[in-house]
């Protein structure tokens, strides 16, 4: 139990008891964010039939052959057609018809000529289409034409299952006519923080005291990656306190219960001890930097992840962790992480754990950079605000030289 964790084995060890939850039919209008549990595929083409692409008069091609500014081909306007209506007129040779973008192609059109090259000049709202009209230039079959399925096919795969919906999707699944779709229910989190020296932000601060930094960390990072988050508050150092609190979030029918603090070896950690009274630790140390001390296991059924007390350990521990566990239950198993390789401006040092340090990546000239952001303590928060990035040290690297080059987690692009 002892024994410190590699990040990769305690990943693989953490993620083993997650499954996606189950699934749920929701409207598109409450979708955006949630990820798709069923694949969804095209009902019918789009567009379901062939319109015009422009404002100008829809022709037959043979009828404009030859057709330019010093010779016009005159046409007679047979019809009138807006978006969203239909004519069951039929284009004869040497006729036209006005057409609207968007708006159905009468049967026997083959492109449309813009307006720009005709001898129409009234475009303002109201006016009637003309009764003849002159066209200065050619076209070929197709022009100016979106053809029916052009967009998609009936029966084609739009959306993949394990898609997280983004605005975008939820404007294709409206334009398909498809009002609900089937995701997975969000996770429910419970968070709370331990420790007789927190407060909460609205208390004045007595001597030995901090306000509690980290519920609101988490539960922000809880709702950044699909979860919905159940705060606990403040827990005191205290046996029947914390199982109390415990409790409460088995109560909530949580799916995940993270804590901060409370699960080192202090005097007064009594987290991890209540934890394993009522169920059981996997693991509680990890090789890392910052965040060693992390606790893995379940009360009664729920799992369970003990995260540090110094804030920026939280806040690792919770992006190393938690996030992909959160990730699993809303049925995204895909690590989307964006990371970027750099060089580093300045020596770095390191204790042979697998580090995390903060920092600021640019690129300029073709090269990507990234210097650290001061001090990496674990309790340093600001150090964590200036970052836009946390450096990945390998496990075993003590020392890099100046332009070794890491990989970087872009924490604004995440």
């Amino acid at each position: 139990m002892s024994q410190l964790l590699s990040v990769a084995e305690a990943q693989q060890r953490l993620l083993s008891v997650f499954t996606p939850l189950e699934i749920e039919m929701v409207p598109i209008a409450e979708a955006s964010g949630r990820v798709l549990a069923r694949a969804v595929q095209a009902a019918a083409d789009y567009p379901s039939f062939d319109n015009s692409s422009m404002d100008g008069f829809a022709v037959r091609v043979a009828d404009v052959h030859g057709a330019s500014p010093e010779h016009g081909v005159t046409l007679d306007v047979v019809t009138d057609i807006p978006a969203g209506r239909i004519v069951d007129v039929r284009l004869q040779p040497g006729q036209a018809a006005r057409i609207m973008t968007g708006a159905p192609l009468p049967p026997g059109a083959e492109a449309v000529i813009p307006v720009e090259d005709t001898d129409f000049n009234e475009r303002q709202p109201g006016v009637h289409a003309p009764a003849r009209v002159q066209i200065y230039r050619s076209t070929q079959s197709g022009e100016n034409i979106r053809p029916r399925g052009q967009d998609i096919h009936m029966g084609e795969l739009v959306l993949p299952a394990g898609q997280r919906l983004r605005p975008q999707d939820i404007g294709l699944l409206a334009l398909l006519g498809i009002g609900t779709v089937a995701v997975h229910r969000l996770p429910k989190v419970a968070v709370f923080s331990s420790g007789d020296e927190l407060v909460p932000v609205s208390s004045r601060l007595s001597a030995g005291q901090i306000h509690d930094s980290n519920s609101y960390t988490l539960i922000a990072q809880i709702e950044k990656y699909g979860g919905q988050a159940v705060n606990l508050g403040i827990v005191r150092d205290d046996l029947a306190a914390v199982k109390a609190c415990l409790d409460r979030a088995v109560e909530e029918g949580v799916d995940l219960i993270i804590s901060s603090a409370g699960v080192s070896v202090g005097a007064f950690d009594f987290v991890r001890h209540i934890v394993e009274q009522g169920g059981h630790l996997d693991f509680w140390r990890v090789n890392m930097r910052p965040g060693k001390p992390l606790a893995f296991g379940s009360y009664g059924t729920i799992p369970y992840v003990g995260l540090p007390g110094n804030p920026v350990s939280a806040f690792i521990g919770f992006e190393v962790f938690v996030r992909l566990a959160i990730l699993k239950m809303n049925g995204d198993q895909t690590d989307q992480r964006s990371t970027q390789r750099v060089r580093i401006t300045e020596p770095i040092e390191s204790d042979g754990r697998e580090s995390y340090l903060r920092a600021i990546v640019s690129h300029q000239a073709g090269v990507w950079s990234a210097h650290l952001t001061g001090h990496q303590g674990s309790g340093n928060l600001r150090s964590l605000v200036q970052a836009n990035a946390l450096l990945l040290v390998p496990s075993g690297v003590k020392s890099l030289p100046i332009s070794a080059e890491l990989d970087a987690w872009l924490l604004d692009s995440a």
